[in-house]
């Protein structure tokens, strides 16, 4: 335990920066650290595919927006640690009030969650009062509270086509995975207008220039990008369908549209294919996403070594968040997703 003036010291500090901003030993061997904190503190630490690739590797578990809900829902960890985005772990706690729940950089946020704010939401569903609420999981937990079933990418459809098919939905926050739903199930769901900056800047001449390059490339999109870019895909799914389909697929050349972290975990999988990250209409190389990628293997230690920055939230927004979190997971679990 620390004593109360470095606690202290530590708030300060996480509620000036969002992290702990201390110096780490460059001799210290961070793997060996963290895993001797995780049987001490019986810790698991949760991983997106889109994290840096050491902490994909340290992780106790490495997976999409659903698989990561339902590892959280079913640990019997004391700790989790999650490396991932502020919604996630927000998801984890909603999920295991009387657990710690950390968070190695309180600005690790996300675009499409920030697209959405509750207030504004609250206004544009109340003029639709005859319409379910279906809200993808990359939303604050103040949004899950204004929701009637959470979806991920992964079970989106399902639970969509899992509804009376005169049912009224609002569908938020992601403009394109609804429409894309809606164009796979015929729907004509009504659509809040938000979006992932990330899977926005994907450029539809530069796609098109690389399959030229590439024939025999399979296209993996994720729906979260626009209409134009999924037109170009061979397969449009979840970050763990298009890992999924990579595996099973006999090509041997596949241009992955989705955030870049995931091409770790791909290349691991199936070490003698060859995976080419789509490039955006910037000048990068590839498609990172900037929150993501603030967590690091530095701040991962410091964050399991002195427990901080931990999630913490009102318990009525985590009861009423939590209901239709549970209902996706019920469905998920009916359909056997």
């Amino acid at each position: 335990m620390l004593d109360i003036n470095t606690q202290l010291n530590f708030e300060n500090i996480i509620s000036k920066k969002g992290f702990l901003d201390l110096t780490v030993d460059p001799t210290l061997d961070l793997f060996y650290e963290i895993e001797k904190f995780k049987k001490e503190k019986n810790a698991i630490i949760l991983a997106h595919y889109y994290q840096d690739a050491d902490i994909q590797d340290i992780a106790d578990f490495v997976g999409d927006s659903l698989a990561l809900a339902q590892k959280a829902q079913s640990t019997t960890a004391d700790m989790i640690v999650f490396a991932g985005v502020h919604f996630m772990a927000e998801t984890a706690k909603i999920l295991n009030p009387h657990k710690k729940v950390l968070l190695p950089d309180l600005n690790a946020g996300c675009s499409l969650s920030d697209s959405a704010p509750p207030l504004l939401f609250k206004a544009f569903k109340d003029k639709h009062p005859n319409h379910i609420v279906i809200t993808y999981i990359n939303c604050s937990a103040g949004m899950k509270a204004l929701s009637d079933i959470i979806c991920t990418s992964s079970n989106a459809q399902a639970i969509v086509e899992s509804l009376p098919a005169d049912q009224q939905i609002i569908f938020a926050p992601d403009k394109n995975l609804g429409a894309w739903i809606n164009k796979q199930t015929g729907r004509n769901m009504v659509l809040w207008n938000g979006a992932c900056m990330v899977h926005e800047m994907f450029s539809y001449e530069k796609l098109t220039k690389l399959k030229v390059r590439h024939p025999n490339a399979k296209v993996l999109a994720h729906p979260e990008c626009e209409a134009p870019i999924l037109s170009l895909a061979d397969y449009i799914g979840s970050t763990s369908g298009i890992l999924k389909f990579a595996t099973k697929s006999i090509a041997q050349e596949f241009i992955v549209v989705t955030e870049a972290g995931i091409l770790h975990q791909m290349q691991k999988d199936n070490p003698t294919k060859t995976f080419i990250p789509s490039p955006p209409n910037n000048t990068c190389a590839c498609n990172d996403c900037p929150y993501m990628k603030l967590n690091t293997l530095e701040k991962l230690y410091l964050c399991i070594k002195y427990e901080l920055p931990e999630i913490i939230m009102d318990e009525n927004l985590r009861i009423a968040a939590k209901k239709p979190i549970d209902k996706m997971l019920e469905i998920s679990a009916k359909l056997n997703l």
